[in-house]
C-alpha cells in the first residue's frame, strides 16, 4: 500500500490539485496539514466521490489537518492526549488493511517562529507532549506511521544551506534533539532507509526563485514503527506537483508499504 503526506496550503485554495494528484498518484492514504478550513467547509462529498473516506479536525484561517483512505478509518483521535490546544495540529486513526491494523498519525508540528520566542517554547511543549504520548501509541498500536509537516530539518543535509541557517528556526539544535526522541521511541525515517539523491527536499520558499534554485528544506517526514521497517519498500518526494501554477510551497511525500 501506498501512504502519502503533503502540506497543501489551503484546501480551498488546492482542491483540484489533490484531486489531480490523486488521479495520477492513487494512493491508498492521502494524509494532508495546512486545510486553512473549518469542518463544516471540508468537501467531504467531493473526495467521497473520489474514492476516499476521510477524518477532518479543521480550523478556520489556520492549521487543519485531514486523513484519506480507501479503506474506512475508525477510533479517530484529535490531537495529542493530555496536551491542552487550542490549534488543530493532530489526527489519528486506524485503518484495517489486508496485513492488519495500521495506525496513522498525521501533525502539522508547530513552526516555532525563531528560537527565543515564545512560539518557539510552545513548539517545545508540544514536541515534548507528542513524544510521551506517541510512547503510549506505540504500545497500544505497534503498526504505527507517523506522519506531516514536522517543521524540522533532521540533518544538515536536509537544508539548502546549514551553515548560514544553523540554529535558526527549523535547523536549531533543540528541534534536532527533538526528533531524536522520536527515532528513540523506535521510529524511522522511511526516507533514510534508501540511497536517495543529493539536496532532496520537500518545502521551498515561494520567495527568491526558491523552487528554481532548490534552495529548499526537507521538513516532511514519514516514521515508521519498528515491525513497519522490513515492509517498507521505496520512500520518495514527488516534486511534480510544485511546479504546477500557484502550487503549494510543500511536496508530496509518499511511502510505499509491502502487503
Amino acid at each position: 500500500m501506498k501512504i502519502a503526506t503533503w502540506n497543501v496550503n489551503s484546501l480551498t485554495a488546492r482542491l483540484q490539485h489533490v484531486l489531480d494528484w490523486l488521479i495520477a498518484n492513487p494512493v491508498d492514504v492521502l494524509c494532508l496539514q495546512e486545510l486553512k478550513m473549518s469542518d463544516d467547509k471540508f468537501p467531504l462529498e467531493v473526495l467521497k466521490s473520489a474514492g476516499y473516506d476521510a477524518a477532518v479536525f479543521g480550523q478556520k484561517t489556520y492549521n487543519g489537518v485531514a486523513i484519506l483512505s480507501l479503506a474506512p478509518v475508525r477510533d479517530v483521535v484529535k490531537n495529542i492526549g493530555g496536551f491542552i490546544d487550542d490549534h488543530s495540529r493532530v489526527i489519528s486513526a486506524t485503518i484495517d488493511t489486508p496485513a492488519g491494523e495500521l495506525r496513522v498519525v498525521n501533525g502539522y508540528f508547530v513552526n516555532g517562529q525563531a528560537p527565543g520566542t515564545e512560539k518557539f517554547e510552545y513548539k517545545m511543549r508540544w514536541l515534548s507532549a507528542l513524544r510521551d504520548w506517541l510512547r503510549e501509541e506505540l504500545v497500544a498500536h505497534p503498526n504505527l506511521v507517523l506522519l506531516g509537516d514536522f517543521n524540522v530539518t533532521p540533518e544538515d543535509r536536509d537544508s539548502f544551506d546549514p551553515v548560514g541557517l544553523a540554529e535558526t528556526i527549523h535547523h536549531t539544535t533543540a528541534e534536532r534533539e527533538h526528533f531524536k526522541d522520536l527515532l528513540k521511541l523506535g521510529m524511522t525515517d522511511s526516507f533514510r532507509l534508501f540511497d536517495q539523491p543529493e539536496k532532496s527536499y520537500s518545502w521551498w520558499d515561494y520567495r527568491m526563485l526558491g523552487y528554481q534554485k532548490n534552495r529548499g528544506l526537507r521538513i516532511d517526514h514519514i516514521l515508521v514503527s519498528a515491525p513497519l521497517v522490513p515492509r517498507v519498500k521505496g520512500c520518495v518526494i514527488d516534486r511534480v506537483p510544485r511546479k504546477w501554477e500557484k502550487p503549494s510551497d510543500h511536496a508530496p511525500v509518499i511511502l510505499d508499504l509491502a502487503p
